[in-house]
Protein backbone atom coordinates (compact mmCIF):
# COMPACT_ATOMS: atom_id res chain seq x y z
CA UNK A 1 0.00 0.00 0.00
CA UNK A 2 1.55 3.37 -0.92
CA UNK A 3 0.10 6.15 1.25
CA UNK A 4 0.30 9.67 0.60
CA UNK A 5 -1.40 10.81 3.15
CA UNK A 6 0.53 14.52 3.32
CA UNK A 7 -0.65 15.81 0.13
CA UNK A 8 -3.91 15.93 2.23
CA UNK A 9 -4.61 19.66 2.79
CA UNK A 10 -6.26 19.30 5.89
CA UNK A 11 -3.41 16.45 7.14
CA UNK A 12 -0.79 18.22 5.20
CA UNK A 13 -1.89 21.90 7.17
CA UNK A 14 -1.32 20.55 10.72
CA UNK A 15 1.75 18.61 9.61
CA UNK A 16 3.01 21.92 8.47
CA UNK A 17 2.53 23.37 11.92
CA UNK A 18 4.12 21.27 14.01
CA UNK A 19 7.55 23.00 15.51
CA UNK A 20 10.05 20.53 14.02
CA UNK A 21 7.81 21.35 10.74
CA UNK A 22 8.55 24.61 11.14
CA UNK A 23 11.65 25.05 12.92
CA UNK A 24 13.79 22.30 11.79
CA UNK A 25 15.91 19.59 12.83
CA UNK A 26 16.83 21.47 16.27
CA UNK A 27 13.09 20.91 17.11
CA UNK A 28 13.24 17.24 16.77
CA UNK A 29 13.34 15.60 19.83
CA UNK A 30 15.59 12.98 18.29
CA UNK A 31 18.24 15.22 16.46
CA UNK A 32 20.68 15.57 18.92
CA UNK A 33 20.99 11.69 19.58
CA UNK A 34 20.41 10.68 15.16
CA UNK A 35 23.28 13.47 14.56
CA UNK A 36 25.78 11.48 16.58
CA UNK A 37 25.19 8.29 14.24
CA UNK A 38 25.39 9.68 10.52
CA UNK A 39 28.07 9.27 8.81
CA UNK A 40 30.63 11.49 7.41
CA UNK A 41 29.18 13.59 4.19
CA UNK A 42 32.57 14.67 2.97
CA UNK A 43 32.44 14.11 -0.68
CA UNK A 44 29.52 11.55 -0.77
CA UNK A 45 26.75 11.15 -2.88
CA UNK A 46 23.46 10.55 -0.78
CA UNK A 47 20.20 9.45 -1.06
CA UNK A 48 17.39 10.48 1.48
CA UNK A 49 13.88 8.36 1.01
CA UNK A 50 10.91 10.37 2.72
CA UNK A 51 12.97 13.66 2.71
CA UNK A 52 9.73 15.53 3.57
CA UNK A 53 10.48 19.44 3.66
CA UNK A 54 14.30 18.47 2.77
CA UNK A 55 16.14 19.24 6.23
CA UNK A 56 18.38 16.28 5.98
CA UNK A 57 19.28 16.83 2.14
CA UNK A 58 20.35 20.13 3.04
CA UNK A 59 22.58 19.36 6.11
CA UNK A 60 24.59 16.71 4.32
CA UNK A 61 25.28 19.40 2.16
CA UNK A 62 26.29 21.47 4.42
CA UNK A 63 27.99 19.05 5.84
CA UNK A 64 30.05 18.32 2.82
CA UNK A 65 27.70 16.20 0.12
CA UNK A 66 28.74 15.54 -3.17
CA UNK A 67 25.11 15.27 -3.89
CA UNK A 68 21.46 14.63 -2.64
CA UNK A 69 18.75 12.92 -4.17
CA UNK A 70 15.81 13.79 -1.86
CA UNK A 71 12.69 11.01 -2.56
CA UNK A 72 9.49 11.43 -1.45
CA UNK A 73 5.74 10.19 -2.28
CA UNK A 74 4.53 13.61 -1.25
CA UNK A 75 4.53 16.70 -4.22
CA UNK A 76 3.44 19.16 -1.16
CA UNK A 77 6.01 18.17 0.94
CA UNK A 78 8.77 18.59 -2.35
CA UNK A 79 7.42 21.80 -3.03
CA UNK A 80 8.00 22.90 0.93
CA UNK A 81 11.39 21.57 0.01
CA UNK A 82 12.27 22.80 -2.89
CA UNK A 83 10.87 26.27 -1.62
CA UNK A 84 13.74 26.27 1.24
CA UNK A 85 16.64 25.30 -0.74
CA UNK A 86 19.63 26.88 -2.46
CA UNK A 87 21.62 24.18 -3.57
CA UNK A 88 22.01 23.14 -6.80
CA UNK A 89 23.52 19.61 -5.80
CA UNK A 90 20.48 18.93 -4.15
CA UNK A 91 17.51 17.18 -6.56
CA UNK A 92 14.15 16.16 -5.50
CA UNK A 93 12.05 12.91 -6.85
CA UNK A 94 8.15 12.73 -6.30
CA UNK A 95 8.26 8.71 -5.97
CA UNK A 96 6.92 6.24 -3.41
CA UNK A 97 9.75 4.77 -1.81
CA UNK A 98 9.29 1.35 -2.83
CA UNK A 99 9.43 2.15 -6.94
CA UNK A 100 13.25 3.35 -6.43
CA UNK A 101 15.09 1.42 -9.17
CA UNK A 102 18.84 3.12 -8.60
CA UNK A 103 21.52 1.50 -10.64
CA UNK A 104 24.21 -0.39 -8.17
CA UNK A 105 26.72 1.84 -6.51
CA UNK A 106 24.52 5.28 -7.11
CA UNK A 107 25.54 6.30 -3.17
CA UNK A 108 27.57 6.10 -0.93
CA UNK A 109 24.77 7.25 2.14
CA UNK A 110 21.13 6.68 2.52
CA UNK A 111 19.17 8.00 4.81
CA UNK A 112 15.53 7.67 5.92
CA UNK A 113 13.95 9.68 8.83
CA UNK A 114 10.58 8.40 10.12
CA UNK A 115 9.15 6.92 6.82
CA UNK A 116 9.30 3.39 6.89
CA UNK A 117 7.02 2.72 9.32
CA UNK A 118 4.81 3.62 6.31
CA UNK A 119 6.21 1.04 4.31
CA UNK A 120 4.40 -2.13 3.49
CA UNK A 121 6.74 -3.71 2.05
CA UNK A 122 10.30 -3.12 4.50
CA UNK A 123 12.22 -6.52 3.43
CA UNK A 124 11.75 -5.13 -0.56
CA UNK A 125 12.94 -1.53 0.06
CA UNK A 126 15.79 -2.56 2.27
CA UNK A 127 17.31 -4.96 -0.68
CA UNK A 128 16.81 -2.10 -3.27
CA UNK A 129 18.77 0.12 -0.96
CA UNK A 130 21.56 -2.35 -0.38
CA UNK A 131 21.09 -2.74 -4.32
CA UNK A 132 21.98 0.81 -4.84
CA UNK A 133 24.42 1.50 -2.07
CA UNK A 134 28.13 0.99 -2.89
CA UNK A 135 30.12 -1.19 -0.76
CA UNK A 136 30.85 -0.14 2.60
CA UNK A 137 28.35 2.24 1.88
CA UNK A 138 26.27 3.36 5.20
CA UNK A 139 22.11 3.28 5.77
CA UNK A 140 21.22 4.83 8.56
CA UNK A 141 17.12 5.15 9.62
CA UNK A 142 14.67 6.34 12.14
CA UNK A 143 11.79 4.50 12.60
CA UNK A 144 8.86 5.00 15.19
CA UNK A 145 9.55 2.49 17.62
CA UNK A 146 7.98 -0.91 17.89
CA UNK A 147 6.72 -0.04 21.56
CA UNK A 148 4.89 2.84 20.16
CA UNK A 149 3.12 1.18 16.99
CA UNK A 150 2.57 -1.82 18.15
CA UNK A 151 -0.87 -1.80 19.79
CA UNK A 152 -2.05 0.66 17.02
CA UNK A 153 -3.63 3.82 18.03
CA UNK A 154 -0.62 5.25 19.16
CA UNK A 155 -2.39 6.91 22.50
CA UNK A 156 -2.04 6.64 26.17
CA UNK A 157 -4.46 5.15 28.62
CA UNK A 158 -5.87 7.54 30.83
CA UNK A 159 -8.02 7.31 33.72
CA UNK A 160 -11.83 8.26 34.12
CA UNK A 161 -10.18 12.14 34.77
CA UNK A 162 -8.34 12.18 31.55
CA UNK A 163 -4.77 11.73 33.27
CA UNK A 164 -1.93 9.75 31.89
CA UNK A 165 -1.71 6.18 33.01
CA UNK A 166 0.55 4.54 30.95
CA UNK A 167 1.44 3.86 27.54
CA UNK A 168 -0.42 0.48 26.15
CA UNK A 169 1.12 -2.02 24.39
CA UNK A 170 -0.49 -4.81 22.55
CA UNK A 171 -0.35 -7.45 19.86
CA UNK A 172 3.04 -7.12 19.75
CA UNK A 173 3.97 -10.41 17.98
CA UNK A 174 1.20 -9.69 15.23
CA UNK A 175 3.21 -7.45 12.33
CA UNK A 176 0.99 -5.80 10.02
CA UNK A 177 -0.91 -2.68 9.15
CA UNK A 178 -2.18 -0.79 11.87
CA UNK A 179 -4.71 2.50 11.92
CA UNK A 180 -2.74 5.12 14.13
CA UNK A 181 -4.30 8.21 14.79
CA UNK A 182 -1.78 11.07 13.66
CA UNK A 183 -2.57 14.90 14.18
CA UNK A 184 -6.20 13.93 14.32
CA UNK A 185 -6.20 12.07 11.50
CA UNK A 186 -6.12 8.13 10.39
CA UNK A 187 -2.96 7.21 9.23
CA UNK A 188 -1.75 3.56 7.96
CA UNK A 189 1.23 2.45 9.93
CA UNK A 190 2.99 -1.05 9.83
CA UNK A 191 4.16 -2.30 13.11
CA UNK A 192 7.23 -4.12 13.11
CA UNK A 193 9.19 -6.20 15.92
CA UNK A 194 12.54 -4.97 17.03
CA UNK A 195 14.05 -8.62 15.51
CA UNK A 196 12.40 -7.93 12.67
CA UNK A 197 13.92 -4.18 11.68
CA UNK A 198 17.12 -5.80 12.84
CA UNK A 199 17.30 -9.33 11.83
CA UNK A 200 16.13 -8.06 8.10
CA UNK A 201 19.26 -5.41 7.75
CA UNK A 202 21.70 -8.75 8.18
CA UNK A 203 19.33 -10.89 5.56
CA UNK A 204 20.43 -7.95 3.02
CA UNK A 205 23.59 -7.69 3.41
CA UNK A 206 23.93 -5.24 6.37
CA UNK A 207 26.62 -4.82 9.23
CA UNK A 208 24.37 -3.08 11.99
CA UNK A 209 26.93 -0.52 13.74
CA UNK A 210 24.93 1.25 16.00
CA UNK A 211 21.12 1.38 17.75
CA UNK A 212 19.62 4.24 20.05
CA UNK A 213 16.51 4.39 21.36
CA UNK A 214 16.33 8.12 21.77
CA UNK A 215 15.23 10.27 24.60
CA UNK A 216 14.26 13.82 23.69
CA UNK A 217 16.87 16.40 24.25
CA UNK A 218 17.19 18.06 27.37
CA UNK A 219 16.46 21.53 26.00
CA UNK A 220 13.08 20.36 24.07
CA UNK A 221 11.84 18.79 27.87
CA UNK A 222 10.35 21.79 29.46
CA UNK A 223 9.73 23.75 26.41
CA UNK A 224 7.49 21.35 24.39
CA UNK A 225 4.45 20.60 25.84
CA UNK A 226 4.07 17.04 26.49
CA UNK A 227 7.80 15.90 26.00
CA UNK A 228 7.99 14.68 29.29
CA UNK A 229 5.92 12.11 29.06
CA UNK A 230 7.93 10.92 26.22
CA UNK A 231 10.46 9.63 28.94
CA UNK A 232 8.15 6.99 30.00
CA UNK A 233 8.47 4.93 26.79
CA UNK A 234 10.55 4.86 23.88
CA UNK A 235 8.71 6.70 20.98
CA UNK A 236 11.28 6.33 18.43
CA UNK A 237 14.29 3.77 16.69
CA UNK A 238 17.38 4.68 15.35
CA UNK A 239 19.87 2.26 13.41
CA UNK A 240 22.83 2.52 11.62
CA UNK A 241 24.63 -0.09 8.91
CA UNK A 242 27.02 -0.77 6.58
CA UNK A 243 27.09 -2.61 3.45
CA UNK A 244 29.52 -5.34 3.95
Amino acid sequence: MKQNKYDDDIFFDKYSNMERSKNGLESAGEWHELKKVLPDFQGKRVLDLGCGFGWHCRYAVENGAKSVIGVDISQKMLNEAKSQTTYENIKYICMPIEDIDFPDNSFEVVISSLALHYIQSYEDVLNKINKCLSKGGDFVFSVEHPIFTAQGPQDWYYDDKGSILHWPVDHYFTEGARKAKFLGEEVIKYHRTLTTYLNSLAKAGFEITGVVEPKPAENLLYTVPGMLDELRRPMMLLVSARKK
